[in-house]
Protein backbone atom coordinates (compact mmCIF):
# COMPACT_ATOMS: atom_id res chain seq x y z
CA UNK A 1 0.00 0.00 0.00
CA UNK A 2 1.64 3.47 -1.45
CA UNK A 3 1.13 6.63 1.05
CA UNK A 4 -1.79 8.59 0.65
CA UNK A 5 0.62 11.66 -0.99
CA UNK A 6 2.11 8.73 -3.68
CA UNK A 7 1.62 10.07 -7.03
CA UNK A 8 2.25 7.86 -9.95
CA UNK A 9 3.39 8.67 -13.67
CA UNK A 10 0.29 9.79 -16.61
CA UNK A 11 -0.04 7.23 -19.22
CA UNK A 12 0.63 8.04 -22.69
CA UNK A 13 -2.84 9.39 -25.08
CA UNK A 14 -4.86 6.91 -26.45
CA UNK A 15 -3.38 6.30 -30.08
CA UNK A 16 -0.38 4.86 -28.22
CA UNK A 17 -2.28 2.81 -25.38
CA UNK A 18 -4.84 0.83 -27.24
CA UNK A 19 -4.71 -2.75 -26.87
CA UNK A 20 -2.03 -2.44 -23.77
CA UNK A 21 -2.47 -2.31 -19.89
CA UNK A 22 -2.38 0.56 -18.95
CA UNK A 23 -0.40 2.02 -15.67
CA UNK A 24 -2.31 5.20 -13.66
CA UNK A 25 -3.17 6.73 -10.71
CA UNK A 26 -6.27 5.22 -9.19
CA UNK A 27 -8.15 5.79 -5.25
CA UNK A 28 -7.69 2.86 -3.60
CA UNK A 29 -9.87 1.79 -0.35
CA UNK A 30 -8.77 -0.99 1.32
CA UNK A 31 -11.25 -0.78 4.01
CA UNK A 32 -14.52 0.80 5.51
CA UNK A 33 -13.00 4.38 6.92
CA UNK A 34 -9.51 4.06 5.87
CA UNK A 35 -7.94 6.95 3.93
CA UNK A 36 -8.21 6.50 -0.15
CA UNK A 37 -4.61 5.52 -0.98
CA UNK A 38 -3.65 7.05 -4.35
CA UNK A 39 -1.62 3.72 -6.08
CA UNK A 40 -0.68 3.43 -9.26
CA UNK A 41 -2.46 0.78 -10.78
CA UNK A 42 -3.09 -1.51 -13.66
CA UNK A 43 -5.76 -1.43 -16.45
CA UNK A 44 -6.50 -3.90 -18.74
CA UNK A 45 -7.50 -3.23 -22.02
CA UNK A 46 -11.42 -3.54 -22.97
CA UNK A 47 -12.55 -6.73 -23.96
CA UNK A 48 -15.75 -7.74 -25.46
CA UNK A 49 -18.86 -4.75 -26.18
CA UNK A 50 -16.27 -3.09 -23.30
CA UNK A 51 -14.69 0.33 -23.19
CA UNK A 52 -11.88 2.29 -21.61
CA UNK A 53 -11.72 5.59 -20.64
CA UNK A 54 -9.44 8.32 -19.74
CA UNK A 55 -11.77 9.88 -16.52
CA UNK A 56 -10.76 13.71 -16.53
CA UNK A 57 -13.19 14.86 -13.79
CA UNK A 58 -14.94 13.01 -11.22
CA UNK A 59 -16.93 14.02 -7.95
CA UNK A 60 -17.67 12.64 -4.75
CA UNK A 61 -21.16 11.35 -3.90
CA UNK A 62 -22.98 10.40 -0.76
CA UNK A 63 -23.26 6.67 -2.07
CA UNK A 64 -19.55 6.89 -2.11
CA UNK A 65 -19.27 7.83 1.69
CA UNK A 66 -21.80 5.74 2.43
CA UNK A 67 -19.84 2.88 1.03
CA UNK A 68 -16.48 4.19 2.21
CA UNK A 69 -18.07 4.53 5.99
CA UNK A 70 -19.54 0.79 5.84
CA UNK A 71 -23.06 1.51 6.09
CA UNK A 72 -23.69 -1.95 4.29
CA UNK A 73 -21.56 -4.73 5.50
CA UNK A 74 -23.17 -6.83 2.38
CA UNK A 75 -21.79 -4.58 -0.20
CA UNK A 76 -18.07 -4.69 1.69
CA UNK A 77 -15.56 -6.13 -0.56
CA UNK A 78 -11.40 -5.10 -0.98
CA UNK A 79 -9.90 -3.34 -1.99
CA UNK A 80 -11.90 -1.18 -4.62
CA UNK A 81 -12.16 1.60 -6.55
CA UNK A 82 -14.94 4.22 -6.27
CA UNK A 83 -16.61 6.79 -7.70
CA UNK A 84 -19.52 7.06 -10.10
CA UNK A 85 -19.77 10.40 -11.19
CA UNK A 86 -17.55 11.37 -13.81
CA UNK A 87 -17.10 12.79 -17.26
CA UNK A 88 -14.27 11.76 -20.01
CA UNK A 89 -13.03 10.50 -23.16
CA UNK A 90 -13.07 7.11 -24.63
CA UNK A 91 -9.49 5.89 -24.98
CA UNK A 92 -10.38 2.44 -26.61
CA UNK A 93 -13.31 0.38 -27.46
CA UNK A 94 -13.43 -3.21 -27.16
CA UNK A 95 -14.72 -5.92 -30.14
CA UNK A 96 -18.35 -5.28 -31.14
CA UNK A 97 -18.36 -2.16 -29.43
CA UNK A 98 -20.30 0.37 -32.13
CA UNK A 99 -21.42 4.28 -31.69
CA UNK A 100 -18.42 4.84 -29.60
CA UNK A 101 -15.41 5.74 -30.86
CA UNK A 102 -11.68 6.67 -29.64
CA UNK A 103 -12.08 10.35 -28.57
CA UNK A 104 -15.87 10.93 -28.09
CA UNK A 105 -16.96 12.63 -24.92
CA UNK A 106 -18.47 10.59 -22.83
CA UNK A 107 -20.36 10.59 -18.99
CA UNK A 108 -20.27 6.77 -17.49
CA UNK A 109 -23.43 5.62 -15.74
CA UNK A 110 -23.98 3.23 -12.75
CA UNK A 111 -27.35 2.58 -14.38
CA UNK A 112 -26.50 1.31 -17.82
CA UNK A 113 -28.53 0.16 -20.54
CA UNK A 114 -28.20 -3.07 -22.94
CA UNK A 115 -30.84 -2.22 -25.49
CA UNK A 116 -31.58 -6.01 -26.14
CA UNK A 117 -33.84 -7.02 -22.98
CA UNK A 118 -37.39 -6.75 -22.40
CA UNK A 119 -36.86 -4.20 -19.42
CA UNK A 120 -34.60 -1.54 -22.09
CA UNK A 121 -38.23 -2.45 -24.26
CA UNK A 122 -40.30 -1.19 -22.05
CA UNK A 123 -40.91 2.36 -21.43
CA UNK A 124 -42.16 1.72 -18.05
CA UNK A 125 -38.49 1.36 -16.57
CA UNK A 126 -34.91 2.23 -16.74
CA UNK A 127 -33.97 -1.03 -14.77
CA UNK A 128 -31.72 -2.71 -17.40
CA UNK A 129 -32.09 -6.48 -16.66
CA UNK A 130 -28.26 -6.88 -17.08
CA UNK A 131 -26.79 -3.47 -16.72
CA UNK A 132 -29.16 -1.40 -13.97
CA UNK A 133 -27.36 -0.62 -10.75
CA UNK A 134 -26.24 -3.90 -8.23
CA UNK A 135 -24.08 -2.75 -5.27
CA UNK A 136 -23.08 -5.82 -4.94
CA UNK A 137 -21.08 -6.59 -8.28
CA UNK A 138 -17.46 -6.22 -7.90
CA UNK A 139 -16.24 -7.75 -11.35
CA UNK A 140 -17.11 -7.68 -15.21
CA UNK A 141 -19.72 -9.26 -16.41
CA UNK A 142 -18.09 -11.03 -19.57
CA UNK A 143 -15.62 -13.03 -17.81
CA UNK A 144 -16.27 -12.65 -14.06
CA UNK A 145 -12.84 -10.53 -13.10
CA UNK A 146 -11.44 -7.25 -12.88
CA UNK A 147 -9.95 -5.08 -14.99
CA UNK A 148 -7.95 -3.42 -12.31
CA UNK A 149 -4.69 -4.71 -10.49
CA UNK A 150 -2.22 -3.46 -8.47
CA UNK A 151 0.85 -5.68 -8.03
CA UNK A 152 -0.90 -8.55 -9.70
CA UNK A 153 -3.24 -8.40 -7.46
CA UNK A 154 -7.26 -7.54 -8.29
CA UNK A 155 -9.04 -4.67 -7.53
CA UNK A 156 -12.68 -4.78 -7.41
CA UNK A 157 -14.82 -2.60 -9.69
CA UNK A 158 -18.16 -0.47 -7.96
CA UNK A 159 -21.69 0.38 -9.04
CA UNK A 160 -20.33 -0.47 -13.12
CA UNK A 161 -17.60 2.56 -13.16
CA UNK A 162 -15.19 3.06 -10.63
CA UNK A 163 -14.22 6.64 -11.67
CA UNK A 164 -12.02 7.16 -8.92
CA UNK A 165 -9.02 6.55 -11.50
CA UNK A 166 -7.27 8.46 -14.57
CA UNK A 167 -8.66 5.27 -16.64
CA UNK A 168 -11.34 2.58 -15.84
CA UNK A 169 -13.12 0.24 -18.23
CA UNK A 170 -16.88 -0.43 -18.28
CA UNK A 171 -19.52 -2.16 -20.07
CA UNK A 172 -20.36 -0.35 -23.39
CA UNK A 173 -23.74 0.40 -22.11
CA UNK A 174 -23.12 1.83 -19.40
CA UNK A 175 -21.64 5.03 -21.62
CA UNK A 176 -23.40 8.01 -22.56
CA UNK A 177 -22.04 9.94 -25.55
CA UNK A 178 -22.39 13.44 -24.94
CA UNK A 179 -21.97 17.00 -27.28
CA UNK A 180 -18.19 17.49 -27.64
CA UNK A 181 -18.83 21.05 -27.18
CA UNK A 182 -20.51 20.42 -23.85
CA UNK A 183 -18.58 21.48 -20.80
CA UNK A 184 -16.88 18.00 -19.50
CA UNK A 185 -17.04 19.62 -15.70
CA UNK A 186 -20.54 20.26 -15.30
CA UNK A 187 -21.48 16.66 -17.72
CA UNK A 188 -20.04 14.97 -14.53
CA UNK A 189 -23.04 16.35 -12.40
CA UNK A 190 -25.32 14.26 -14.94
CA UNK A 191 -23.31 10.31 -13.99
CA UNK A 192 -25.57 10.77 -11.14
CA UNK A 193 -26.85 13.79 -8.80
CA UNK A 194 -28.51 16.33 -11.45
CA UNK A 195 -29.44 13.45 -13.01
CA UNK A 196 -31.69 11.37 -10.36
CA UNK A 197 -32.83 14.64 -8.95
CA UNK A 198 -33.73 16.38 -11.75
CA UNK A 199 -35.22 13.32 -13.58
CA UNK A 200 -37.09 12.07 -10.34
CA UNK A 201 -39.44 15.24 -10.87
CA UNK A 202 -39.70 14.76 -14.72
CA UNK A 203 -39.97 11.37 -15.08
CA UNK A 204 -41.21 9.62 -12.41
CA UNK A 205 -43.66 12.22 -10.39
CA UNK A 206 -43.80 14.27 -13.43
CA UNK A 207 -45.17 17.22 -11.77
CA UNK A 208 -47.44 19.60 -13.34
CA UNK A 209 -47.59 23.67 -13.73
CA UNK A 210 -48.85 24.60 -10.25
CA UNK A 211 -48.19 21.86 -8.25
CA UNK A 212 -46.65 22.05 -4.74
CA UNK A 213 -43.62 20.41 -3.51
CA UNK A 214 -41.47 19.41 -0.63
CA UNK A 215 -38.44 18.17 -1.07
CA UNK A 216 -36.33 16.67 2.39
CA UNK A 217 -32.68 16.99 2.12
CA UNK A 218 -30.67 19.48 0.79
CA UNK A 219 -27.77 17.89 -0.92
CA UNK A 220 -26.91 17.47 -3.94
CA UNK A 221 -29.35 15.59 -4.83
CA UNK A 222 -32.41 17.42 -3.33
CA UNK A 223 -31.20 20.36 -4.52
CA UNK A 224 -31.55 19.21 -8.75
CA UNK A 225 -35.43 18.04 -7.24
CA UNK A 226 -35.67 21.44 -6.57
CA UNK A 227 -34.42 22.67 -9.78
CA UNK A 228 -36.58 19.77 -11.92
CA UNK A 229 -39.27 21.56 -10.09
CA UNK A 230 -39.01 25.04 -10.91
CA UNK A 231 -38.54 23.93 -14.40
CA UNK A 232 -42.36 22.29 -14.45
CA UNK A 233 -43.13 25.57 -12.79
CA UNK A 234 -44.32 24.48 -9.21
CA UNK A 235 -45.97 27.21 -7.67
CA UNK A 236 -44.21 26.19 -4.04
CA UNK A 237 -41.50 24.54 -3.23
CA UNK A 238 -40.36 23.33 -0.01
CA UNK A 239 -37.02 22.61 1.28
CA UNK A 240 -36.29 20.80 4.66
CA UNK A 241 -33.17 20.18 6.37
CA UNK A 242 -31.35 20.97 9.79
CA UNK A 243 -28.32 22.60 7.81
CA UNK A 244 -29.20 25.98 7.56
CA UNK A 245 -26.75 27.14 5.10
CA UNK A 246 -28.52 24.78 2.11
CA UNK A 247 -31.10 27.28 2.54
CA UNK A 248 -29.30 29.53 1.03
CA UNK A 249 -28.35 27.51 -1.74
CA UNK A 250 -31.95 26.16 -2.65
CA UNK A 251 -33.00 29.39 -2.63
CA UNK A 252 -31.14 30.34 -6.14
CA UNK A 253 -33.13 26.58 -7.44
CA UNK A 254 -36.73 27.61 -6.57
CA UNK A 255 -36.88 26.60 -3.29
CA UNK A 256 -39.66 29.10 -2.03
CA UNK A 257 -39.95 28.49 2.06
CA UNK A 258 -37.52 26.52 4.18
CA UNK A 259 -38.52 24.29 7.41
CA UNK A 260 -35.44 23.39 9.54
CA UNK A 261 -36.73 20.70 11.54
CA UNK A 262 -34.50 21.35 14.65
CA UNK A 263 -36.56 24.58 15.14
CA UNK A 264 -39.89 22.91 14.62
CA UNK A 265 -42.25 22.61 17.77
CA UNK A 266 -43.93 19.86 16.00
CA UNK A 267 -43.44 16.99 13.09
CA UNK A 268 -42.60 18.99 9.88
CA UNK A 269 -45.67 17.19 8.36
CA UNK A 270 -47.41 18.94 10.73
CA UNK A 271 -46.20 22.05 9.69
CA UNK A 272 -45.92 21.42 6.27
CA UNK A 273 -49.86 20.56 6.35
CA UNK A 274 -50.19 24.00 7.97
CA UNK A 275 -48.51 25.72 5.50
CA UNK A 276 -50.14 24.34 2.57
CA UNK A 277 -53.93 24.01 3.25
CA UNK A 278 -53.87 19.83 4.10
CA UNK A 279 -50.12 18.90 2.24
CA UNK A 280 -48.26 19.19 -0.73
CA UNK A 281 -48.64 17.33 -3.91
CA UNK A 282 -45.71 15.74 -3.99
CA UNK A 283 -42.81 15.07 -1.78
CA UNK A 284 -39.38 13.84 -2.55
CA UNK A 285 -37.26 12.17 0.04
CA UNK A 286 -33.34 13.11 -0.60
CA UNK A 287 -31.92 11.71 2.90
CA UNK A 288 -31.80 7.98 3.24
CA UNK A 289 -33.67 8.43 6.45
CA UNK A 290 -36.55 6.14 7.42
CA UNK A 291 -38.16 9.11 9.86
CA UNK A 292 -37.58 11.47 7.17
CA UNK A 293 -39.16 9.35 4.37
CA UNK A 294 -42.52 8.94 7.23
CA UNK A 295 -42.34 12.82 7.29
CA UNK A 296 -42.08 12.98 4.00
CA UNK A 297 -44.83 10.70 3.21
CA UNK A 298 -47.18 12.46 5.54
CA UNK A 299 -46.02 15.84 4.14
CA UNK A 300 -48.49 15.50 0.95
CA UNK A 301 -52.50 15.32 0.90
CA UNK A 302 -54.71 12.86 1.13
CA UNK A 303 -56.85 11.70 -2.11
CA UNK A 304 -53.26 11.82 -4.81
CA UNK A 305 -50.21 12.61 -3.01
CA UNK A 306 -47.33 11.26 -3.96
CA UNK A 307 -44.01 10.41 -2.30
CA UNK A 308 -40.95 9.64 -4.55
CA UNK A 309 -38.06 8.12 -2.40
CA UNK A 310 -34.38 8.74 -4.04
CA UNK A 311 -32.24 8.43 -1.09
CA UNK A 312 -29.98 5.41 -0.11
CA UNK A 313 -31.29 3.54 2.48
CA UNK A 314 -28.26 0.92 3.94
CA UNK A 315 -30.46 0.03 7.19
CA UNK A 316 -32.24 -3.36 7.15
CA UNK A 317 -35.43 -1.53 8.65
CA UNK A 318 -38.72 -1.84 6.73
CA UNK A 319 -40.98 0.85 5.16
CA UNK A 320 -42.06 2.95 8.07
CA UNK A 321 -45.75 3.03 6.65
CA UNK A 322 -48.77 1.04 7.69
CA UNK A 323 -51.26 -0.10 4.70
CA UNK A 324 -54.47 1.61 5.75
CA UNK A 325 -52.41 5.01 5.55
CA UNK A 326 -52.40 4.48 1.76
CA UNK A 327 -56.36 3.66 1.97
CA UNK A 328 -56.58 8.12 1.79
CA UNK A 329 -55.32 7.87 -1.95
CA UNK A 330 -51.42 8.87 -0.60
CA UNK A 331 -48.92 6.51 -2.47
CA UNK A 332 -45.35 6.02 -2.49
CA UNK A 333 -42.57 4.89 -5.42
CA UNK A 334 -38.88 4.86 -5.59
CA UNK A 335 -37.05 6.59 -8.46
CA UNK A 336 -33.48 5.16 -9.78
CA UNK A 337 -30.98 7.55 -11.77
CA UNK A 338 -34.29 9.68 -11.93
CA UNK A 339 -36.35 7.26 -14.38
CA UNK A 340 -33.56 8.00 -17.20
CA UNK A 341 -33.09 5.72 -19.90
CA UNK A 342 -29.48 5.81 -21.38
CA UNK A 343 -30.58 6.80 -24.65
CA UNK A 344 -32.53 9.73 -22.75
CA UNK A 345 -29.03 11.40 -21.65
CA UNK A 346 -27.93 12.91 -24.53
CA UNK A 347 -30.95 15.22 -24.60
CA UNK A 348 -31.13 15.74 -21.19
CA UNK A 349 -27.27 16.98 -21.66
CA UNK A 350 -28.54 19.63 -25.01
CA UNK A 351 -31.62 20.88 -21.91
CA UNK A 352 -28.37 21.72 -19.60
CA UNK A 353 -26.07 22.93 -22.42
CA UNK A 354 -29.13 25.23 -23.37
CA UNK A 355 -30.09 26.44 -19.50
CA UNK A 356 -32.84 24.72 -19.45
CA UNK A 357 -31.78 22.91 -16.53
CA UNK A 358 -29.09 25.49 -14.39
CA UNK A 359 -26.24 23.89 -13.53
CA UNK A 360 -24.33 26.68 -11.91
CA UNK A 361 -23.55 26.30 -8.11
CA UNK A 362 -23.88 22.70 -7.76
CA UNK A 363 -20.26 22.40 -7.78
CA UNK A 364 -19.03 24.16 -4.73
CA UNK A 365 -15.77 23.00 -4.45
CA UNK A 366 -12.80 21.97 -6.68
CA UNK A 367 -9.44 20.43 -6.01
CA UNK A 368 -7.16 18.16 -7.59
CA UNK A 369 -7.22 14.69 -7.42
CA UNK A 370 -4.56 13.88 -4.99
CA UNK A 371 -6.85 15.71 -2.38
CA UNK A 372 -9.91 13.28 -2.74
CA UNK A 373 -9.50 12.35 1.40
CA UNK A 374 -10.56 16.45 1.81
CA UNK A 375 -13.35 16.09 -0.84
CA UNK A 376 -15.00 13.11 1.42
CA UNK A 377 -14.50 15.27 4.45
CA UNK A 378 -16.12 18.04 3.48
CA UNK A 379 -19.26 16.24 2.03
CA UNK A 380 -19.22 14.09 5.07
CA UNK A 381 -19.41 17.49 6.97
CA UNK A 382 -21.91 19.20 4.82
CA UNK A 383 -19.79 21.97 3.73
CA UNK A 384 -20.58 21.10 0.05
CA UNK A 385 -22.88 19.77 -2.33
CA UNK A 386 -19.88 18.35 -5.01
CA UNK A 387 -16.46 18.36 -4.82
CA UNK A 388 -14.64 18.11 -8.26
CA UNK A 389 -12.04 16.53 -8.69
CA UNK A 390 -9.39 17.15 -11.46
CA UNK A 391 -7.76 14.04 -12.76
Amino acid sequence: MGSVAHVCAKAVNGNETGGKVISCRAAVLWGPKQPLYIEEVQVDPPQKMEVRLRILYSSVCHTDLGFWLGENESQQAFPRILGHEAAGVVESVGEGVTGLSEGDHVVPIFNGECGACSYCESRKTNQCERLRCKPLKTVMDSDGKTRFSLNGKPIYHFLNTSTFSEYTVLDAGCVVKIDPTAPLDKMCLLSCGVSTGVGAVWNTANVETGATVAVFGLGAVGIAAAEGARTRKASRIIGVDINPDKFIKGKTKGITDFVNPNECDKPVHEVIREMTGGGVDYSFECAGNLDVLREAFLSTHNGGGLTVILGVHPTPRMLPVHPMELMGGRSMVASAFGGFKKTQLPDFAVKCMNGEVNLEGFITHEMPFSKINEAFKLLAEGKCLRCLLHL
